[in-house]
C-alpha cells in the first residue's frame, strides 16, 4: 500500500479514527469543508471506483452502511453528501478508493 491511506491503514501515519473494522476505516478529514467531513476508506487497495470489481460490491455496500451509521452518530442523517472522485479529471488526488461524508451545514446545489 503505497498511498497515504495505505500508510494510515497500516498505522504508519496518525489519523483521527471514528470507525474501524476488519475491512473499513473512517477518519476525520485533515482539511474539512464542512463541520462534519469524514473519509470512509476500504482497507482493500482499490485505485478508484472505476477499478472496483464485482467481487468488491459487498465491500462498497458495507461502506454505504458505515456512512449511514456515521451520519446518525454525527447527527447529520437528515442531510449529507457522500461522494467519491474517480480519476484526475474528477479531482481524485489519492488513488485509493475513498468516500467523503460531508454535512453539518447547508451544502447547496452541486455544479
Amino acid at each position: 500500500m503505497a498511498t497515504i491511506f495505505g500508510k494510515i491503514i497500516k498505522g504508519e501515519l496518525p489519523s483521527e479514527k471514528v470507525f474501524e473494522n476488519e475491512r473499513i476505516l473512517a477518519i476525520k478529514d485533515l482539511h474539512p469543508i464542512a463541520p462534519v467531513h469524514l473519509l470512509i476508506i476500504p482497507k482493500k487497495e482499490i485505485a478508484s471506483l472505476q477499478k472496483a470489481t464485482k467481487e468488491d460490491l459487498t465491500l462498497i455496500t458495507e461502506v454505504m452502511l458505515v456512512a449511514q451509521e456515521l451520519a446518525a452518530q454525527f447527527g447529520i442523517e437528515e442531510g449529507y453528501r457522500l461522494l467519491t472522485n474517480n480519476g484526475a479529471y474528477a479531482g481524485q488526488t489519492i488513488f485509493h478508493l475513498h468516500f467523503h461524508l460531508i454535512g453539518g451545514r447547508p451544502l447547496g446545489a452541486m455544479g
